[in-house]
């Protein structure tokens, strides 16, 4: 028995070392050996576009073709290489900086990675992008914030860089930086002081082209957070039909705004009709936004989703001083009209990690600031994400001046 397991151990021990061996040995070489370089593509035709431009080309006969390369340098000192297979004629150069000409230096390259002689041919992109969203740019004074602001017709992939000056006059970043891809950017940094402060913006793309900067100095607007241990559940005739199983109307006052936990606010789910709710804030106050999360919906593969089922799409936000027990609209004023945006447009059902990010931080509503103060609030649903009015809500803040 000894004798015949030192033999198994012996011809394992070898296969490993010669398994080893081997894979010491292995080189990664070209598909072919072809030392002919092939021959140049041809009838090369440009069209310039925003920050990039689109060739097209006939491809070289020879039958080993594997791919097409462009080589250029979209700023001085920085150069970028794009490849396309022998199954297309066409290619997009991007990440250019200006709209000065550029040499592309065209090579039909081989299975054996062997490169044809470079045929060169002049390119002039048109503006990139973010010069145009650099011109609508704004840095914006906003409820214990600070608002950036800017169009992005061609929804280009941008960063909006912030800095802010502190008391020494030395610029830091002030974060979170803005990353997006829609057409209009708004995004506002709050928990700042009502003091005047002075902010810097820049814009660039994602091959690090950046714009001029855009300097301005703002005083925040005053407000405060509404203290919850005030607020109160009103049922009004008319309000909506809550199923107290999820925890009723009060858990979206309870402090947790966990989108995966179950507690929320759910109506009824039958009722086809515009559906509201009713909250007493407990003082009258100037309000100035409300922010909401949504419950995630559980689904049947066990994950969470956004921007789904009953979670708020279209709705309004109403408030009134001393509303009409009677349930009518005649003393409520309405405070802003609301759309739930999901950033990547993506069908419904799908949701990209920006998607996820955004409606788990909760999203902020800002209401009309011309409205006297108010003590209630309505929130009315006009259509939930599948396309009915039932709504569901996990969590909301109020802010405002009560002073």
């Amino acid at each position: 028995m000894r004798t015949n397991n030192l033999k198994i151990y012996v011809v394992v021990l070898t296969t490993a070392l010669l398994t080893v061996t081997g894979c010491k040995e292995q080189k990664l070489l070209p598909l072919e050996e072809n030392s002919t370089p092939p021959g140049q593509v041809g009838n090369v035709k440009v069209e310039n576009l925003s920050g990039k431009v689109r060739i097209s080309y006939t491809l070289p006969k020879d039958q080993d073709l594997l791919y097409v390369k462009a080589v250029y340098d979209i700023r001085p000192g920085t150069s970028r290489e794009i490849k396309s297979s022998y199954y297309s004629n066409t290619m997009d150069l991007d990440g250019f900086a200006d709209e000065n000409e550029h040499e592309v230096k065209l090579y039909a390259v081989n299975r054996s990675e062997v490169a044809s002689a470079p045929l060169s041919v002049t390119v002039k992109p048109l503006e990139n992008p973010i010069w145009g969203i650099f011109r609508s740019l704004q840095i914006l004074p906003d409820f214990a914030g600070v608002r950036i602001m800017a169009q992005n017709p061609t929804q280009a992939d941008v960063a909006v860089e912030i800095l802010r000056r502190d008391s020494l006059g030395k610029w830091s970043p002030f974060l979170p930086y803005i990353y997006s891809s829609q057409k209009e950017i708004s995004q506002t940094s709050r928990g700042l002081d009502t003091v005047a402060q002075e902010f810097a913006a820049t814009v660039r793309d994602r091959f690090l082209n950046y714009t001029d900067t855009l300097y301005n100095k703002i005083s925040p607007f005053y407000e405060e957070a509404l203290s919850k241990s005030l607020f109160k559940a009103l049922k009004l005739p008319g309000d909506a039909k809550i199923q107290t199983v999820t925890g009723g109307i009060p858990t979206i006052w309870d402090g947790d705004n966990n989108p995966n936990n179950s507690n929320r606010m759910l109506t009824d789910v039958a009722d086809l009709n515009p559906q509201w709710i009713t909250i007493d804030l407990g003082k009258l106050a100037k309000l100035s936004r409300i922010k909401i999360w949504n419950y995630a919906e559980f689904m049947s593969n066990g994950n969470h989703q956004f921007y789904y089922r009953g979670q708020l799409r279209f709705f309004e936000v109403w408030g009134s001083a001393d509303p009409n027990p009677d349930g009518s609209w005649d003393s409520w004023t309405k405070m802003g009209t609301f759309e739930n945006i999901k950033p990547s447009k993506l069908p419904y059902g799908q949701t990209s990690a920006e998607d996820w990010d955004k409606a788990a931080a909760g999203f902020d509503y800002n209401l009309d600031t011309n409205v006297p103060k108010v003590r209630f609030l309505r929130i009315k649903s006009i259509e939930n994400w599948m396309g009915t009015s039932w709504f569901e809500i996990k969590e909301i803040n109020v802010y405002g001046d009560t002073r």
